[in-house]
């Protein structure tokens, strides 16, 4: 299979998506990528929850004269769990007598399926530009629904919506659609915060921000939090679908890759993009070599290194044409002890999965270098 009908061939790429996981896994593996699903979320249903039917009743009693949708996920849920209820016809009569103003695309879809009809959505689509928007009008005496979209972390930048419209003067009415939470088990998601940590993958991709904002929690109780921050800065691409997602990665200094359109066929194509675009190619030795996160490329061909392998090889890739010394191998090699006799049998082995022994030059008594000039080395 060729580099154009397989761009991402061995990137490996974290996903962190609870919803249409699949799905989005198989726009990246068609396109030849590996990848590794850790769900960072668990979205709960509130279809029966007392909550959700007692603000309904409410808003059918008396409805608003603004209403804020967020999310498609939560204002499908929101009408499928009126049906149920009996009261469909009276949610939709209530809400279409308000002005119904949409986050972005997605849900301004959900609404339209529902045969209501929106009244704006802001091109950023961001709760911060209806609030903005409300606030320059006013607000004071007026009835607003808010659908909310999950519970506020500190990873989450910005106003709290619901706050901010009381502040001004707002009857506001929150519409607990659902909660979102970590998943019962942790274990995938461990495991892919400390492979972005050992630079295991090329890139991890984010389709929510409480997917980030989850992965972050659970990186500050692990304690992995700021050498996870470090390799997403310096080495591992993370890739959101849009600037709500990024949100949290961007007021981290996080570095944030994200399509023109926030899909996730976009997403998806753009990583096919963005990721070949910044891989190195180094020629080294008489052949030219491209490391990715878990293999090295070499004249074209996946060779894959164990961890051992590739976290040697990053090593003298960072210094290339440099001589590293067998002490510095040694401390870049998980569980290398503190003999450097682990350095010259990674070394070998190294050689032997590359299938050119040249690539890495022994250079007496000082160490190892890659066989390459610092010219050799393309973006």
């Amino acid at each position: 299979m060729s580099d154009d009908n397989a761009p991402l061939r061995g990137f490996t790429i974290g996903v962190t998506a609870a919803r249409r996981a699949d799905e989005f896994a198989t726009l990246l593996t068609r396109r030849g990528a590996e990848v590794v699903h850790a769900p960072a979320i668990r979205i709960i249903p509130l279809s029966d929850d007392d909550e959700l039917e007692r603000v309904t009743r409410c808003i059918v009693a008396q409805p608003p004269d603004i209403t804020i949708a967020t999310t498609a996920i939560g204002f499908r849920g929101w009408m499928g769990a009126a049906e149920g209820w009996g009261l469909a016809d009276d949610l939709a009569q209530a809400l279409g007598s308000s002005r119904i103003l949409a986050r972005g695309p997605k849900v301004t879809g959900a609404i339209r399926a529902a045969e209501l009809r929106e009244e704006w959505s802001p091109s950023s689509e961001s709760s911060a530009e209806v609030l903005e928007l409300l606030l320059k009008e006013g607000v004071a005496g007026r009835r607003i629904a808010v659908q909310l979209h999950g519970e506020r972390t500190e990873w989450e930048p910005g106003t709290d919506v619901c706050d901010a419209l009381r502040a001004a003067g707002a009857d506001v009415v929150p519409v607990p659609v659902y909660r979102w939470t970590a998943p019962e088990d942790l274990t995938a998601l461990d495991r892919m915060i400390e492979q972005i940590v050992e630079r295991g993958l090329d890139a991890v991709s984010f389709t929510s921000a409480p997917a980030v904002a989850s992965m972050l929690m659970r990186a500050k109780e692990t304690g992995w939090l700021e050498p996870m921050l470090r390799s997403l800065r310096t080495g591992v691409t993370a890739v959101c679908v849009g600037p709500v997602t990024a949100a949290p990665l961007t007021e981290l200094d996080v570095p944030v890759s994200m399509p023109t359109r926030s899909r996730l066929g976009s997403l998806a194509r753009h990583i096919a993009e963005e990721l070949p675009r910044r891989a190195v190619r180094i020629e080294a030795g008489g052949h030219v070599l491209s490391p990715r996160g878990r293999c090295v490329i070499v004249d074209g061909t996946v060779r894959c290194l164990p961890p051992t392998g590739m976290a040697l090889m990053r090593t003298l890739v960072a210094r290339a044409g440099l001589v590293v010394s067998r002490e510095e191998l040694l401390a870049a090699l998980p569980g290398g002890g503190g003999d450097t006799h682990a350095v010259e049998t990674a070394v070998a082995r190294v050689r032997s999965a590359l299938g050119a022994p040249a690539i890495v030059q022994t250079v007496v008594k000082r160490g190892y270098r890659l066989a390459v000039d610092p010219e050799g080395m393309h973006p």
